[in-house]
Protein backbone atom coordinates (compact mmCIF):
# COMPACT_ATOMS: atom_id res chain seq x y z
CA UNK A 1 0.00 0.00 0.00
CA UNK A 2 0.78 3.38 -0.82
CA UNK A 3 2.01 5.39 2.47
CA UNK A 4 -0.44 8.14 1.17
CA UNK A 5 -3.40 6.35 0.77
CA UNK A 6 -5.37 5.68 3.77
CA UNK A 7 -5.40 2.21 5.51
CA UNK A 8 -8.65 2.52 7.35
CA UNK A 9 -12.11 3.97 4.39
CA UNK A 10 -15.30 4.49 5.68
CA UNK A 11 -18.01 4.80 3.04
CA UNK A 12 -21.76 5.18 3.06
CA UNK A 13 -21.41 3.66 6.78
CA UNK A 14 -24.80 2.83 8.44
CA UNK A 15 -25.69 2.27 11.94
CA UNK A 16 -28.94 1.00 13.57
CA UNK A 17 -30.23 0.18 16.79
CA UNK A 18 -34.18 -1.19 16.17
CA UNK A 19 -35.35 2.16 14.49
CA UNK A 20 -32.42 4.25 16.23
CA UNK A 21 -30.57 5.13 13.19
CA UNK A 22 -27.02 5.90 14.85
CA UNK A 23 -24.71 6.64 11.17
CA UNK A 24 -26.34 7.07 7.67
CA UNK A 25 -23.87 7.67 4.79
CA UNK A 26 -20.85 7.93 6.96
CA UNK A 27 -17.25 8.54 5.57
CA UNK A 28 -14.22 8.47 6.56
CA UNK A 29 -10.21 7.58 6.34
CA UNK A 30 -7.96 7.38 8.55
CA UNK A 31 -4.34 8.11 7.12
CA UNK A 32 -1.13 6.04 8.10
CA UNK A 33 0.93 7.18 11.20
CA UNK A 34 -1.72 10.14 12.04
CA UNK A 35 -3.42 10.67 15.39
CA UNK A 36 -6.78 11.46 14.46
CA UNK A 37 -8.93 12.97 16.86
CA UNK A 38 -12.94 12.01 17.22
CA UNK A 39 -15.69 13.80 18.64
CA UNK A 40 -18.90 14.82 18.78
CA UNK A 41 -21.83 15.22 20.86
CA UNK A 42 -23.60 12.87 23.44
CA UNK A 43 -25.05 10.26 21.43
CA UNK A 44 -23.32 11.00 17.87
CA UNK A 45 -21.62 7.46 17.77
CA UNK A 46 -18.56 8.04 18.21
CA UNK A 47 -18.05 4.62 20.02
CA UNK A 48 -20.20 2.67 17.94
CA UNK A 49 -18.37 3.82 15.16
CA UNK A 50 -14.92 2.99 16.78
CA UNK A 51 -16.40 -1.01 17.56
CA UNK A 52 -17.90 -1.33 13.87
CA UNK A 53 -14.29 -0.39 12.51
CA UNK A 54 -12.58 -3.03 14.36
CA UNK A 55 -15.66 -5.67 14.04
CA UNK A 56 -17.28 -5.88 17.58
CA UNK A 57 -20.73 -4.27 15.54
CA UNK A 58 -21.74 -5.36 12.33
CA UNK A 59 -22.88 -2.31 10.10
CA UNK A 60 -25.75 -1.92 8.91
CA UNK A 61 -24.93 -0.67 5.61
CA UNK A 62 -22.09 0.73 3.67
CA UNK A 63 -18.38 -0.27 3.67
CA UNK A 64 -15.46 -1.01 6.01
CA UNK A 65 -12.54 -1.16 3.98
CA UNK A 66 -8.87 -1.80 6.13
CA UNK A 67 -5.54 -2.28 4.89
CA UNK A 68 -7.70 -2.90 1.24
CA UNK A 69 -9.70 -5.04 2.00
CA UNK A 70 -13.23 -4.97 2.95
CA UNK A 71 -13.89 -6.90 6.50
CA UNK A 72 -17.09 -7.79 5.87
CA UNK A 73 -16.15 -9.90 2.79
CA UNK A 74 -13.75 -11.84 4.20
CA UNK A 75 -13.56 -15.11 5.61
CA UNK A 76 -13.43 -15.45 9.11
CA UNK A 77 -9.55 -16.17 9.29
CA UNK A 78 -8.58 -13.64 7.35
CA UNK A 79 -10.57 -11.03 8.83
CA UNK A 80 -8.95 -12.62 12.12
CA UNK A 81 -5.75 -11.59 11.06
CA UNK A 82 -6.38 -8.10 10.19
CA UNK A 83 -7.79 -7.30 13.06
CA UNK A 84 -4.78 -8.49 15.41
CA UNK A 85 -3.29 -5.70 13.12
CA UNK A 86 -5.46 -3.80 15.65
CA UNK A 87 -4.73 -2.17 19.42
CA UNK A 88 -7.83 -1.43 21.14
CA UNK A 89 -7.65 0.25 24.71
CA UNK A 90 -11.37 0.70 25.98
CA UNK A 91 -12.44 3.49 28.30
CA UNK A 92 -12.36 1.89 31.27
CA UNK A 93 -9.44 -0.11 30.69
CA UNK A 94 -10.92 -4.09 30.27
CA UNK A 95 -8.03 -5.69 32.39
CA UNK A 96 -8.97 -9.11 33.76
CA UNK A 97 -9.12 -8.84 37.26
CA UNK A 98 -7.82 -11.80 37.77
CA UNK A 99 -4.32 -11.55 36.31
CA UNK A 100 -1.12 -9.32 36.95
CA UNK A 101 -0.72 -6.69 34.83
CA UNK A 102 2.26 -9.23 33.22
CA UNK A 103 0.31 -12.05 32.54
CA UNK A 104 -2.97 -9.17 31.49
CA UNK A 105 -0.17 -8.46 28.45
CA UNK A 106 1.52 -11.79 27.99
CA UNK A 107 -2.18 -13.50 27.07
CA UNK A 108 -2.76 -11.67 23.53
CA UNK A 109 1.03 -12.64 22.70
CA UNK A 110 0.47 -16.72 24.21
CA UNK A 111 -2.75 -16.90 22.18
CA UNK A 112 -2.76 -14.77 18.96
CA UNK A 113 1.21 -14.54 18.67
CA UNK A 114 1.84 -18.24 20.20
CA UNK A 115 4.91 -17.24 22.46
CA UNK A 116 5.74 -19.48 25.27
CA UNK A 117 4.48 -17.93 28.71
CA UNK A 118 7.95 -16.95 29.65
CA UNK A 119 8.53 -15.36 26.41
CA UNK A 120 5.60 -13.89 26.65
CA UNK A 121 5.91 -12.46 29.66
CA UNK A 122 9.20 -11.21 29.15
CA UNK A 123 8.27 -9.03 25.73
CA UNK A 124 5.12 -7.85 28.10
CA UNK A 125 7.44 -6.37 30.95
CA UNK A 126 8.97 -4.93 27.88
CA UNK A 127 5.33 -3.53 26.50
CA UNK A 128 4.98 -2.36 30.13
CA UNK A 129 8.03 -0.56 30.62
CA UNK A 130 6.77 1.22 26.95
CA UNK A 131 3.80 2.49 28.28
CA UNK A 132 5.83 4.26 31.36
CA UNK A 133 5.13 2.41 33.87
CA UNK A 134 8.08 0.86 36.58
CA UNK A 135 9.56 -2.90 36.76
CA UNK A 136 7.65 -3.48 39.86
CA UNK A 137 4.08 -3.16 38.68
CA UNK A 138 4.20 -6.15 36.60
CA UNK A 139 3.34 -7.95 39.39
CA UNK A 140 0.42 -5.93 40.37
CA UNK A 141 -3.61 -6.72 40.25
CA UNK A 142 -5.53 -4.09 38.27
CA UNK A 143 -7.52 -3.57 41.75
CA UNK A 144 -4.23 -2.24 43.35
CA UNK A 145 -4.03 0.68 40.55
CA UNK A 146 -4.40 3.99 40.37
CA UNK A 147 -6.85 5.35 37.38
CA UNK A 148 -3.32 6.29 35.54
CA UNK A 149 -1.65 3.19 36.16
CA UNK A 150 -4.82 0.90 34.30
CA UNK A 151 -4.71 3.64 31.06
CA UNK A 152 -1.11 2.65 31.17
CA UNK A 153 -1.32 -0.85 31.52
CA UNK A 154 -4.48 -0.97 28.71
CA UNK A 155 -1.95 0.69 26.73
CA UNK A 156 0.79 -1.95 27.00
CA UNK A 157 -1.96 -4.71 26.11
CA UNK A 158 -2.82 -2.79 23.37
CA UNK A 159 0.64 -2.68 22.15
CA UNK A 160 1.35 -6.03 22.83
CA UNK A 161 0.98 -7.28 19.09
CA UNK A 162 2.87 -4.38 17.89
CA UNK A 163 -0.09 -2.82 15.77
CA UNK A 164 -0.23 -0.95 13.20
CA UNK A 165 -3.27 1.16 14.03
CA UNK A 166 -4.35 1.71 17.43
CA UNK A 167 -7.70 2.40 18.77
CA UNK A 168 -8.11 4.84 22.04
CA UNK A 169 -11.77 5.13 23.37
CA UNK A 170 -11.55 8.16 25.86
CA UNK A 171 -8.17 7.74 26.96
CA UNK A 172 -7.65 10.50 29.45
CA UNK A 173 -11.26 9.73 31.15
CA UNK A 174 -11.48 10.08 34.64
CA UNK A 175 -7.83 11.13 34.87
CA UNK A 176 -6.33 14.43 36.63
CA UNK A 177 -5.01 17.31 34.02
CA UNK A 178 -1.38 15.75 35.13
CA UNK A 179 -1.92 12.17 34.56
CA UNK A 180 -4.11 13.22 31.65
CA UNK A 181 -1.14 15.52 29.99
CA UNK A 182 1.55 13.09 30.54
CA UNK A 183 -0.66 10.11 28.85
CA UNK A 184 -1.23 12.69 25.57
CA UNK A 185 2.71 13.35 25.57
CA UNK A 186 3.08 9.65 25.74
CA UNK A 187 0.61 8.80 22.96
CA UNK A 188 2.28 11.21 21.07
CA UNK A 189 6.30 9.64 21.68
CA UNK A 190 4.75 6.35 21.31
CA UNK A 191 3.45 7.11 17.86
CA UNK A 192 6.59 8.85 16.70
CA UNK A 193 8.50 5.70 17.83
CA UNK A 194 7.18 3.29 16.55
CA UNK A 195 4.92 4.71 13.52
CA UNK A 196 1.13 3.69 14.15
CA UNK A 197 -1.97 5.07 13.07
CA UNK A 198 -4.08 6.38 16.30
CA UNK A 199 -7.73 6.63 16.01
CA UNK A 200 -8.67 8.37 19.18
CA UNK A 201 -12.16 9.03 20.54
CA UNK A 202 -12.36 11.65 23.28
CA UNK A 203 -14.15 14.54 24.81
CA UNK A 204 -10.38 16.15 26.13
CA UNK A 205 -9.99 18.92 24.40
CA UNK A 206 -6.29 19.43 25.71
CA UNK A 207 -5.92 16.26 24.08
CA UNK A 208 -7.30 17.52 20.36
CA UNK A 209 -4.91 20.33 20.64
CA UNK A 210 -1.41 18.48 22.15
CA UNK A 211 -1.85 15.04 20.25
CA UNK A 212 -3.91 15.50 17.32
CA UNK A 213 -3.17 15.66 13.66
CA UNK A 214 -6.61 15.82 12.18
CA UNK A 215 -9.99 15.85 14.57
CA UNK A 216 -13.44 14.68 12.86
CA UNK A 217 -16.76 15.66 13.98
CA UNK A 218 -19.53 13.35 14.24
CA UNK A 219 -22.69 15.40 13.94
CA UNK A 220 -26.41 14.35 12.13
CA UNK A 221 -25.24 10.95 11.90
CA UNK A 222 -22.16 11.66 9.29
CA UNK A 223 -18.48 13.06 9.81
CA UNK A 224 -19.27 17.00 9.32
CA UNK A 225 -15.75 17.88 8.80
CA UNK A 226 -12.62 16.21 9.23
CA UNK A 227 -9.41 18.22 9.19
CA UNK A 228 -6.96 20.02 10.82
CA UNK A 229 -7.77 21.87 14.06
CA UNK A 230 -8.03 25.51 12.30
CA UNK A 231 -10.32 23.90 9.89
CA UNK A 232 -12.47 22.67 11.81
CA UNK A 233 -12.05 25.78 13.77
CA UNK A 234 -13.42 27.65 10.99
CA UNK A 235 -16.63 25.37 10.18
CA UNK A 236 -19.67 27.15 10.76
CA UNK A 237 -21.74 24.78 12.54
CA UNK A 238 -23.16 25.86 16.32
CA UNK A 239 -22.22 22.82 18.20
CA UNK A 240 -18.43 23.28 16.76
CA UNK A 241 -18.63 26.88 17.88
CA UNK A 242 -20.12 25.75 21.38
CA UNK A 243 -17.10 23.50 21.47
CA UNK A 244 -14.18 24.73 20.14
CA UNK A 245 -14.95 28.83 20.72
CA UNK A 246 -16.60 28.31 24.53
CA UNK A 247 -13.96 29.14 27.69
CA UNK A 248 -12.51 25.52 27.52
CA UNK A 249 -11.76 25.73 24.17
CA UNK A 250 -10.22 28.68 24.34
CA UNK A 251 -8.03 27.61 26.85
CA UNK A 252 -7.31 24.46 25.17
CA UNK A 253 -6.09 26.60 22.34
CA UNK A 254 -4.23 29.12 23.81
CA UNK A 255 -2.45 26.70 26.38
CA UNK A 256 -1.33 24.51 23.09
CA UNK A 257 -0.10 27.53 21.55
CA UNK A 258 2.24 28.09 24.62
CA UNK A 259 3.87 25.32 24.17
CA UNK A 260 4.92 25.62 20.97
CA UNK A 261 6.05 29.13 20.81
CA UNK A 262 9.49 29.64 21.21
CA UNK A 263 11.11 30.71 25.17
CA UNK A 264 10.71 34.44 25.17
CA UNK A 265 7.92 34.65 22.70
CA UNK A 266 10.51 34.88 19.98
CA UNK A 267 9.72 34.22 16.53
Amino acid sequence: MNASEPIVEIRGLVNRFGRHVVHEGLDLDIRRGEILGVVGGSGTGKSVLLRSIVGLKRPDGGSIRVFGEELQRLPAARRASIERRFGVLFQRGALFSSLNLQENVALPLIEHAGLSRADAERLARVKLALAGLPPDAARLDPAALSGGMIKRAALARALALDPEVLFLDEPTAGLDPIGAAAFDRLLVTLRDALGFSVFLVTHDLDTLYSSCDRVAVIADKRVLVADSLSVVEATDDPWIRDYFHGPRGRAASQAAQQLTSPPGGQS
